[in-house]
């Protein structure tokens, strides 16, 4: 029962990921309640981001300009190249601190049943990358879910002849108690055990 505007704005807010009818809502009305200066910097920003945000000519990584700063920072090491499915994933490997060689973004991963097959993904980019020569390690750090696992054999099986594949390893989060945890991340853990 909202006005046609207020309900196009809740409609296109429950488009968003996580975003439900109610929470839609409350922000279309948080949205109303702020100064009209402040609801117009947030529709600029989304104006902005469109118009200048684009992937990055080598890696994929979102950026502003032709290549991101990642693959600009003379820093990195060219060797070491970071497989992920989309550029949250250079973010939150980039929280770390640890990892200080190149990524891939493929932009997602391989669910035939959602019809991603390999030439919808950035994979013969990667494939060009490792052909062109002084890449010596390729790190797959796909999610550790079904689609995610398929991406990360289906890559290692292209790679492994050309390139040293590596995977991240997995196990048991800081934290977390045995007894929670199910029964593959008990397994990775034992078979990923290290030296104490």
């Amino acid at each position: 029962m909202l006005i046609p505007s207020l309900d196009n704005l809740v409609a296109q807010l429950t488009r968003l990921p996580g975003i439900g009818t109610r929470t839609a809502q409350r922000l279309a009305f948080h949205i109303l309640s702020v100064p009209a200066e402040e609801a117009l910097a947030l529709a600029h920003a989304l104006e902005d981001v469109k118009e200048r945000v684009r992937f990055c000519r080598d890696c994929g990584n979102l950026t502003e300009e032709e290549l991101c700063s990642v693959c600009t920072d003379p820093r990195r090491d060219r060797t070491l190249v970071c497989v992920v499915e989309q550029p949250v994933d250079v973010v939150s490997l980039e929280r770390t601190h640890e990892y200080r060689g190149l990524y891939h973004v493929l932009g997602g991963s391989l669910s035939p049943l959602d019809g991603v097959e390999p030439g919808d993904l950035r994979i013969g980019q990667l494939l060009h990358r490792v052909e062109q020569g002084g890449i010596e390690e390729v790190v797959l750090a796909t999610n550790p879910n079904m689609t995610g696992e398929a991406t990360a054999a289906y890559l290692a099986d292209r790679l492994r002849d050309r390139v040293r594949v590596t995977r991240l390893a997995s196990g048991l989060p800081v934290g977390g108690d045995l007894e929670y945890a199910d029964e593959v991340t008990l397994g990775r853990a034992l078979s990923g055990r290290r030296p104490a």
